[in-house]
């Protein structure tokens, strides 16, 4: 263990959770377990004998609530609880703690949130903060969110069926369109099904003088 390595206390009554906790802690580069608890009367007791910089803290504990706990340490912390309780939350963020995560989580938010902790005494380690290193420590205790799964791609053959209506004076049947854009009538036929289905079209039918009336579309 590194000597300036971030020291964490676990606190939770389940043996296997603090079990869990502690072996990510131990998975990050630049933190070590100080101490494992399993109550908050053994955490205070815990942060007695060792020094400790961040507590990891159940919100519900056989002798008292985790919340109360971390007003007494002098230590950062983190919330881990299966409480999502919006008063639970709000008392737990004003008795001081950095981070809230809701049980269940992945091991991997868990070592995310301790990196970005770790980012954050980096950033407040100065003696003299300036407002922007203040709102770079802030900002590294959120980390952002994995970027969302881009939007799928617009169709081309879509927008040629669209374009072609659009731009033709009468209704075009499936065959028609398809010869205006290159596409067989099968491949238009499913796309103007489509654009019917959603709205963007009108489908009616052309009578002819013989045979079966013929189907036609038009913009909406």
């Amino acid at each position: 263990m590194g000597g300036t390595d971030l020291r964490v206390l676990v606190v939770d009554d389940d043996f296997r959770v603090a079990d869990l906790h502690a072996t990510v802690v131990a998975g990050v580069p630049g933190f070590e377990v100080a101490a494992v608890a399993g109550s908050a009367g053994a955490a205070r007791d815990a942060v007695r004998d060792v020094p400790v910089d961040l507590a990891l803290v159940d919100v519900y504990l056989p002798d008292g609530s985790g919340v109360e706990l971390i007003r007494q340490l002098d230590c950062d912390s983190f919330v881990l609880g299966a409480a999502g309780e919006g008063a639970t939350v709000r008392a737990a963020l004003a008795a001081g703690a950095l981070v809230y995560l809701v049980k269940p989580f992945a091991s991997t938010e868990l070592a995310r949130r301790l990196a970005a902790y770790a980012q954050y005494r980096r950033v407040v380690a100065g003696e003299e903060l300036t407002q922007a290193e203040i709102d770079t420590a802030l900002s590294a205790l959120r980390p952002a969110l994995p970027s969302a799964r881009p939007a799928p791609p617009r169709s081309f053959t879509k927008e040629l069926v669209l374009q072609a209506l659009r731009e033709s004076e009468d209704p075009l049947s499936a065959g028609e369109v398809a010869v205006v854009i290159g596409v067989s009538r099968a491949t238009a036929q499913r796309y103007l099904a489509a654009l019917v289905a959603k709205g963007h079209l009108r489908m009616q039918l052309r009578y002819g003088t013989t045979g079966r009336p013929e189907q036609e579309y038009r913009p909406v």
